[in-house]
């Protein structure tokens, strides 16, 4: 039997889950486009699908924002029906040998820094900065870098006057440890700076392959985090970014010396990364590693292979989010207990409950430039099934 969702999508098969839900291939039956699914229950005790799409819809017109093309109930369901997009940034490094070049990362640099400086001049931060929340397009959209997964997302002032949240402190962590900034670690209330030193934490970890506070053993997941926020706070930005460029420590220089209200200066920080990107004699002609190794693949076979995560290279770890400790959200769920690592040979939450379930299969060695069923917003369960209150207002903390 055909099932239909919003009159015009067809509902077909099953390509990641959840916590809140699971998430469909689908079909427009009068274009033939193919659209990614989210069902969440509508018996779910903490529903967070409408949330997130009126974020989507704040943001809708910005390069790399999916689109929402329809929201509503169907049955049992609460539905969103997106856009349907390619692997994440994870998923790309995986595939690649867990290592991508500089100009790689000065290219997705480059990008990130204009993502989240769309979201933030939307008056939200993302809260969730991690490889596993952006995802290359499909198609003519191949080489645009797409932010995805709100659930943690929260509105840091007010759209019309601009007034900015207060400064807090004692708040639970937020997010992902590993690419967690050390004021979050410590429990300052995060604002615009804290979204820009994650960014930086993801581009060491694509250069250097992983970073010094991966993989750490403790009993707890309390002790874990805090073994995280030790590590991350005695290694010093000379440590971190030894052997590469300067810029790399000059951004984390300047994103530490923010100021919790203050407007970061993306401009500067985009220029400092694009100034050694032509000093290097490199092109921006999008020619990432994975679209190198596509090619290369190519030349050798009529397609190339789809390379799950656990069988690239050095597969290494990912990590889940924690959920956002506002006390006035009642209807996000209690914190479920995450660890650092994922247990390799998985690119889905497996018994640990590490990684996002959403990126149930990494698809990482399709074909970028026809790559029609690769993924979509599999990754995007990294902040679901914890949302949310009254948009309108953003969510809210004491």
């Amino acid at each position: 039997m055909e099932l239909r969702v919003g009159k015009k999508y067809r509902l077909g098969r099953k390509i990641g889950s959840g916590s809140f839900g699971d998430i469909y291939l689908g079909t427009n039956m009068t274009t033939g486009d193919e659209v990614a699914i989210k069902l969440e229950s509508v018996k779910t005790k903490h529903p967070q699908l409408l949330y997130e799409s009126k974020i989507y819809r704040i943001l809708h017109g910005g390069l790399g924002i999916p689109t929402v093309r329809w929201y509503g109930v169907e049955g049992d369901y609460n539905v969103m029906v997106l856009d349907l997009l390619g692997p994440s940034l994870e998923d790309l490094f995986n595939y690649c040998g867990r290592r991508f070049k500089l100009k790689t990362v000065l290219m997705v640099a480059d990008q990130l820094l204009s993502r989240l400086e769309y979201v933030h001049t939307k008056s939200f931060i993302h809260r969730d900065v991690k490889p596993d929340n952006f995802l290359i397009g499909l198609g003519k959209r191949q080489n645009v870098i797409h932010i995805i997964d709100f659930g943690l997302a929260k509105k840091y002032r007010d759209p019309r006057t601009h007034q900015h949240i207060p400064y807090r402190e004692n708040k639970n962590l937020t997010g992902t440890a590993r690419y967690a900034s050390i004021n979050t670690h410590i429990g300052i209330e995060q604002s615009r700076r804290d979204d820009l030193e994650s960014l930086g934490y993801v581009l060491m970890y694509f250069i250097r392959g992983s970073l010094p506070w991966q993989g750490l053993k403790a009993n707890t997941k309390k002790q874990k985090y805090e073994r995280i926020m030790d590590r991350k706070m005695s290694t010093s930005t000379e440590q971190l970014c030894k052997g590469f460029p300067t810029e790399f420590r000059s951004y984390f220089e300047y994103c530490r010396s923010l100021r919790f209200e203050d407007r970061p200066d993306y401009a500067y920080l985009k220029r400092l990364f694009k100034e050694l990107f032509y000093r290097k004699g490199f092109q921006y002609d999008n020619m990432f590693d994975w679209t190198v190794q596509n090619m290369q693949q190519e030349r050798g076979r009529l397609g190339p292979e789809r390379v799950p995560a656990a069988e690239a290279p050095g597969a290494g770890a990912a990590e889940e989010p924690e959920p956002a400790d506002d006390p006035r959200e009642k209807d996000r769920p209690p914190k479920a207990s995450r660890d650092e690592e994922r247990p390799k040979g998985t690119g889905e939450r497996a018994a640990n409950g590490e990684r996002s379930a959403d990126r149930d299969r990494s698809r990482s060695g399709q074909d970028n430039r026809n790559s029609g069923r690769s993924r979509q917003q599999q990754g995007s369960a990294a902040g679901s099934g914890r949302r949310r209150g009254d948009l309108a207002d953003g969510p809210e903390e004491r």
